[in-house]
Formats: C-alpha cells, structure tokens, sequence
C-alpha cells in the first residue's frame, strides 16, 4: 500500500484507488494528484491501496480486498492483513474510493445508506446516479463509514480514467480541500434502493437486453443465459447489470426511492 499525503497536518479526507487489482483508473487518478500535488485547504490522504494486486493486474491475490473488511493484522490472506492497515489509514476520514464496471459507460456513486454525507457530497459530483446498497458485511464502510463509492466507467477503458480524475478533484472541491468553482451542483439526482440480484446460471454464453437505471417493466425480457431467457417478475431498475462482469448472477435489481440536490 502506497500513501502520500497533500498539504499539512492530519488528514481528514482521502482518496482510495486500487482497491481492486484490475481497474487501474483509480490508480491512475490517484498517481496523478500525487505527482501533481496541487495546493490544497485541508490535509488530504491519496492511497494505492493493493500494489501486488496492482502489479499482477488482477481483482485480487487471494481474497476480494472490498469484501475482508475490518480485516485482522494477523489475518491468513493478503487481503485481509491489508484490509486492516488500509482500515487504519482511512478510519475517520471523508473517503472517496474509486472504481470501474463492466456494466456501465457513465458514474454512479454508492452509499451504504442515504445521510448527511451523500446529501453534500454526491450533487456536487458529475455522477448519473447514487445507489443506497444497504449493509453488506466486509465493504469499506465497515472502517470508513462516511465513504463514497464511485463506479467511474468501463473497467481498463480510456473513458474511465478520465472520470476518475475529474470525480476525484470534483470529491476533493466539494470536501473543501480544493476551489469548486467548476464543481456540479445536481438539483435532480436519483437515488436507487439496491435490491435483489438477477439469477444467473451456469451457461456459455451470457446476453442481457435492458439498459441500466432504465427502468424495466414486469414480463420484459432481462437477460439470457445460452438463449434461455430470464423475465422481469416485477417492475425495477437494473444496477450494475452485465452479461460477464459477475460469476453468479447478472446484477441487481432496484427501486428508484428519491432525488437528491445541491
């Protein structure tokens, strides 16, 4: 794990990449302030956070890094030991942590629940949307509870490491470390409720057919798994939805419950 940080004294807001081994954006936005080290406010942490997984450009060494929180110091898997010491580096801190899908071009963020956090931070950000994913035990939230998740595009895409750079400076505006003179300030952003997952079974060829946050009607056809076809059985809006990018099921179901605006 790599940490550097910008400007004196504690720092109180971070910026995480690498959390994941293969989505090099996040990496690449968080290199960037670090060689640039722009003039900031407040005190600001940057962290590359799995630099082995980095290095093998793969998700993970032997555990999912973003499912091994609060992690042990003494724990049996890489991931786990690094969960830990990251856990202890963003504890307390306003965090931002960058991500890439294979489900969507766009950025959305992810919050564990809707609070006072998401209602300031996530207008002020050039994302489509902000997804309420609920407790799930081992994510960042579990040592860093006021954390932003941002998916930031197309995993290894051009596109995304460009997003991440914007989003992370827009992040650091809206926290105050940076000027926000070009920071958005979303009057009408949408809040999805995570729901349940989209069954996917073992096949050789995956298909899907509806558009993410594009609202799917009961009866329509979601996706496919070697031609057989899976059915909406009610009313919802797909998050994270994608023919590959999950092993055992195709994505999420969920409920659009609000706006927010800034």
């Amino acid at each position: 794990m790599r940490v550097e940080t910008l400007g004196d004294g504690e720092p109180e807001i971070a910026v995480v990449g690498g959390i994941h081994g293969d989505e090099p954006a996040g990496v690449r936005a968080v290199e960037g302030l670090m060689e640039e080290r722009p003039a900031v406010a407040e005190p600001v942490k940057l962290v590359i956070a799995n630099e082995e997984a980095i290095e093998r450009g793969e998700r993970y060494v032997e555990a999912d890094l973003n499912r091994s929180f609060p992690g042990r110091a003494d724990g049996q898997s890489h991931e786990v030991r690094l969960a830990h010491a990251l856990g202890r580096e963003v504890s307390g801190c306003l965090t931002l942590a960058l991500h890439t899908t294979q489900s969507y071009g766009g950025m959305f963020a992810l919050v564990d629940e809707v609070r006072d956090l998401a209602r300031r931070i996530c207008p002020r950000l050039s994302v489509d949307a902000v997804v309420e994913t609920g407790h799930a035990e081992g994510r960042i939230f579990e040592v860093a509870p006021d954390t932003v998740e941002v998916e930031c595009g197309y995993q290894k895409s051009e596109q995304a490491a460009r997003n991440a750079g914007q989003v992370a400076r827009e992040f650091l505006a809206a926290a105050g470390a940076l000027p926000d003179e070009e920071t958005p300030h979303q009057t009408e952003l949408p809040v999805f409720r995570l729901g349940d997952p989209v069954p996917k079974t073992a096949a050789q060829e995956y298909e899907v057919f509806v558009d993410n946050f594009e609202e799917v009607l009961a009866g329509e056809r979601v996706a496919a798994a070697d031609g057989e076809v899976v059915f909406a059985d009610e009313d919802f809006h797909p998050v994270l939805l994608s023919a590959y990018g999950y092993e055992d099921v195709f994505g999420y179901m969920a409920q659009q419950v609000g706006t927010l605006s800034g």
